[in-house]
């Protein structure tokens, strides 16, 4: 076999309900794949180096920074992005979109697909005390902000939710 024949690998993915089936390098990183493969934009690549959590995504219920992930270790696996928030579309907001909306949670963005996708992924009621919030929080990196208006974002979004959304127990 020569490098050429493994240098590629064909993928399948779930990405927010959609099947993708792909034949790519063996190593592109899976948000290059989520970006530029499957066209999903909202997926930001900040430090490719996993620290500042912009390119966090749900892979098969657990918030993974795709910086990190090869596509191959995804394949077969279900993958949400933060376009698969809005309930009815692309104009309609999650209630903590529109709690960071609400409350000014954001200022150039940058930031919010992966403050997003990481508070999706756990159960609100092990994280809704503020000293466990902030731990969760600090995963995510905000230049902007200063994180107040986060977490009162998070609170106001969290004080709707009544214990049996669908999140995770992370």
């Amino acid at each position: 076999m020569t490098i050429e024949a493994v240098s590629e690998v064909e993928v399948q993915l779930t990405i927010n309900g959609r099947n993708h089936r792909h034949r790519v390098p063996s190593r592109l990183l899976l948000s290059d794949y989520i970006r530029d493969t499957v066209g999903l934009t909202g997926t930001h690549l900040g430090c490719e180096h996993g620290y500042c959590g912009a390119c966090t995504v749900i892979v098969d219920g657990d918030a993974v920074r795709s910086c990190l992930m090869l596509a191959v270790q995804a394949d077969g696996a279900e993958v949400r992005t933060v376009e698969d928030l809005a309930p009815t579309g692309p104009d309609s907001l999650s209630p903590m979109q529109q709690a960071f909306h609400d409350n000014h949670a954001l200022q150039c963005g940058f930031c919010t697909a992966g403050f997003l996708m990481t508070l999706e992924s756990v159960d609100p009621d092990r994280w809704r005390e503020p000293e466990r919030m902030r731990e969760l929080l600090s995963g995510n990196l905000c230049r902007c902000t200063g994180y107040q208006n986060i977490v009162a974002a998070v609170s106001e979004a969290w004080s709707e939710y009544d214990g049996n959304g669908g999140s995770n127990d992370g």
